[in-house]
């Protein structure tokens, strides 16, 4: 198949090319480069502050190098820098000139915010903690953004137009699900990861290697403030025992390398589930406390491997967790080697590559 993915977050596109292209595939990815992280892509759509005319001259001329394609899956309704009004038309012309259009369900969107804030089927989620709704600038900015405005028009749209909405996280899959005209065009569809060539799934003793990464304005949105509190107190009460490795706005390749020789990692307080950065992690050998509830393992079918330290939404959870870690060295490399084989068995890129070819084939 020829196909084309438009968009990028956390290096999900650029790792799923590669895995379709092992399968013979002719892929081109179109996007951004998920702004300062700077993923590879073949076309590329960065737009400049300021360039805004820039910008529009360059996409009208990538947009014959977007026609013809068997499959075209956008990473979100909101797929280029550009207002969802501007949005619209472009989308039509995507779908007008190329056979299948497929939208991910693969983070921040109209469905998720308003089926969080109002329905709140998850325990927590990015907007809700139980039945309450969070109140914290970053939510409310994000809820005003999305719900009753140009973008849930186009998110709308292009749900019920396109022909199928892959879910790469089961709370994705999981808030989808409550909208019953969207269930038949959903399948569940896990991260790609590219084994690194090494890994460690040993533990030598001395302090423990804790790494946190800091998304830019997206801090208290994603818990890391939290979490962060909690890897600081444990470091003065621990200060020979836990080694704090920070991270903060950096592109993707120093990332990796302040990632490479940690031991755990704090990530997605509010999260069901390891993201692209925590299965990155994971397939290192380092251990990832944050999300890995019973629904996460349901979802594959794993019944044996628990890699994930789960933590609840809160200071003291992680607290109480990480410390746990901290005085127990004796599990870190069990806990290692089984998050190894849990992105092995569950996430390997061509894997999950054949699962998309399935889904864009089955439709």
């Amino acid at each position: 198949m020829k196909i084309l993915l438009i968009g990028e977050y956390s290096n999900v596109h650029n790792t799923l090319a590669k895995g379709l292209r092992e399968l013979g595939h002719q892929v081109t990815v179109a996007s951004d480069g998920d702004s300062w992280k700077n993923y590879p892509r073949d076309i590329d759509l960065v737009r400049k502050p300021g360039r805004r005319l820039s910008f529009l001259w360059r996409l009208l001329k990538a947009l014959p190098r977007m026609r013809g394609y068997d499959v075209v899956q956008l990473i979100n309704p909101m797929f280029l820098e550009l207002k969802a009004q501007r949005i619209k038309p472009i989308y039509k012309y995507l779908r007008r000139h190329n056979k299948k259009i497929f939208m991910g369900a693969y983070g921040m969107d109209y469905y998720w915010a308003y089926v969080n804030s109002q329905i709140r089927p998850l325990r927590y989620s990015d907007f809700n903690i139980g039945q309450s709704v969070r109140t914290d600038i970053e939510a409310k900015r994000y809820l005003d953004d999305w719900i009753n405005t140009p973008k849930q028009d186009l998110n709308t749209y292009i749900a019920h137009d396109c022909d199928g909405i892959p879910a790469c996280l089961y709370e994705y899959w999981a808030t989808y699900d409550q909208v019953p005209e969207l269930r038949d065009k959903m399948r569940f569809i896990p991260l790609p990861i590219v084994m690194p060539d090494i890994y460690h799934t040993n533990f030598y003793g001395g302090p423990l290697k804790l790494f946190v990464g800091i998304s830019k304005n997206r801090s208290a949105y994603k818990g890391t403030d939290i979490m962060l509190r909690a890897a600081q107190a444990l470091k003065e009460k621990y200060p020979e025992l836990l080694e704090l490795r920070i991270a903060e706005g950096v592109p993707f390749d120093e990332y990796k390398r302040l990632m490479d020789g940690s031991d755990a990692i704090l990530d997605q307080l509010y999260s069901y589930t390891p993201s692209m950065n925590s299965l990155l992690a994971m397939s290192k050998g380092i251990i990832v406390i944050g999300g890995g509830e019973p629904e996460n393992y349901d979802i594959i079918h794993e019944k044996e491997l628990r890699p994930i330290i789960n933590v609840e939404p809160n200071e003291e959870s992680v607290y109480k967790e990480l410390e746990q870690l901290i005085l127990h060295p004796e599990r870190i490399p069990e806990l290692k080697r089984q998050s190894v084989q849990y992105i092995k068995r569950h996430h390997d890129y061509v894997k999950v590559a054949k699962q998309y070819q399935d889904f864009y084939s089955g439709l």
